[in-house]
């Protein structure tokens, strides 16, 4: 039976990159790996077709030969024997076959637990980290302040001290993997590993559970923690409380708390980072004569004087009356937006005070005269 094309076999073209190359065998060998098709031949066998296919193509000097001379390059004659010659090395001298077979593995087997430089996974596995959601107000935010939190999680037992056995009994090294945590075994060309089913990758067995946490080393509690809150945190920031998360296990370190900050919404105040914003309402009079009125900031009240003719959204700043940097030594603006508020009913006398008011005002507004001139001319030339 003749062999299929390497080329085709990987589905790529003849100027494929060594990248590209890559990227397709490593696609193919985790859809056909055996390991994700138990006892089905045909994935079996597609997996060592594109194996032998990547073999040659990701050697630069093999796929020399190969575009030369084809499959006849391996047969004996041209290029000295099978692809998989390789000077004794056998399947296993593949260029960077191992490298991203490494990756393969993972995504086969879940990459449950990582490995240590001597190859064994690792005897504890870091806890998981926590989110907690802390609603603070306005002025917290603003000033920081310090917060106690309950959480439901799980902490260490203190029965077993975490270790899961019996007081007074210790784990027995796992019979099934001797202590190792996973288990080898042949598939084809290679030799490959997983975690040993009996023990969970711990290479240990308890066989005296604590009564307390049932073997397993932690159990859910109610936990107390304080919380210094930072001046100047906004909504979605997060603090860390480091080794606040769930408990490691065989003596790992426990994961991190993240709290993320809520704040809530002020009925004055507006923030838009460190800068403060708000709306306070001046009379008509008070905008058209000019007056000293008081403004609410983030520490207090405070007096602010508007010129005579301040028109309505008009603007002011107040520098450093907003909100603190967190790093503590710079501090944001407050902005005051006046809206002019036009008086809603009126009396007779106000009405005939407004009246003569108005009939001594036209050349009072300019904004307003320009405007009626250039809607006329405009709706003249149309």
């Amino acid at each position: 039976m003749s062999k299929r094309d390497y080329y085709e076999i990987l589905g790529v073209s003849r100027s494929a990159t060594p990248e590209e190359i890559k990227k397709s065998y490593r696609k193919l060998a985790i859809q056909f790996h055996p390991d994700k098709n138990p006892g089905d031949k045909a994935s079996e066998e597609k997996f060592k077709e594109a194996s032998e296919a990547y073999e040659v193509l990701s050697d630069a000097q093999k796929k020399q030969s190969y575009d030369q001379f084809g499959h006849a390059a391996f047969q004996g004659g041209q290029g000295g024997g099978s692809p998989f010659g390789g000077g004794g090395q056998g399947f296993g001298g593949f260029g960077d076959l191992n490298d991203i077979f490494g990756d393969i593995f993972s995504e086969v087997f879940g990459a449950q637990g990582g490995r240590s430089a001597g190859g064994r996974r690792g005897t504890g596995r870091r806890g998981s980290d926590l989110r907690y959601d802390l609603n603070i107000s306005f002025e917290e935010a603003a000033f920081g302040a310090e917060k106690e939190i309950v959480i439901n999680k799980e902490i260490q037992c203190k029965t077993c001290a975490g270790s899961g056995a019996k007081p007074g009994t210790q784990s027995e090294t796992c019979k099934t993997c001797r202590g190792v945590g996973e288990v080898r075994f042949q598939q084809g060309f290679f030799t490959l590993s997983k975690t040993c089913s009996d023990c969970n990758g711990a290479g240990s067995t308890i066989a005296h559970k604590c009564v307390t946490c049932r073997g397993s080393g932690k159990k859910q509690d109610e936990v107390r923690l304080q919380v210094k809150i930072p001046a100047g945190i906004d909504s979605g920031q997060k603090l860390k409380l480091k080794g606040e998360g769930e408990p490691g296990t065989k003596g790992a370190p426990s994961g991190d708390l993240y709290v993320v900050m809520h704040v809530q919404e002020h009925p004055f105040f507006r923030r838009d980072g460190f800068e403060v914003f708000c709306e306070v309402p001046v009379s008509f009079t008070q905008a058209a004569l000019g007056a000293e009125i008081e403004v609410p900031t983030v520490e207090g009240p405070v007096k602010l004087k508007i010129p005579a003719g301040t028109q309505s959204h008009k603007r002011f700043r107040l520098r450093n009356k907003g909100i603190a940097h967190l790093n503590g030594r710079d501090r944001g603006d407050q902005y005051v937006t006046v809206i002019v508020e036009v008086p809603s009913r009126l009396s007779a006398e106000q009405r005939a005070l407004l009246e003569r008011f108005a009939s001594l005002s036209h050349e009072s507004y300019p904004e307003s005269q320009s405007f009626v001139h250039r809607m006329r001319d405009w709706f003249g030339k149309n």
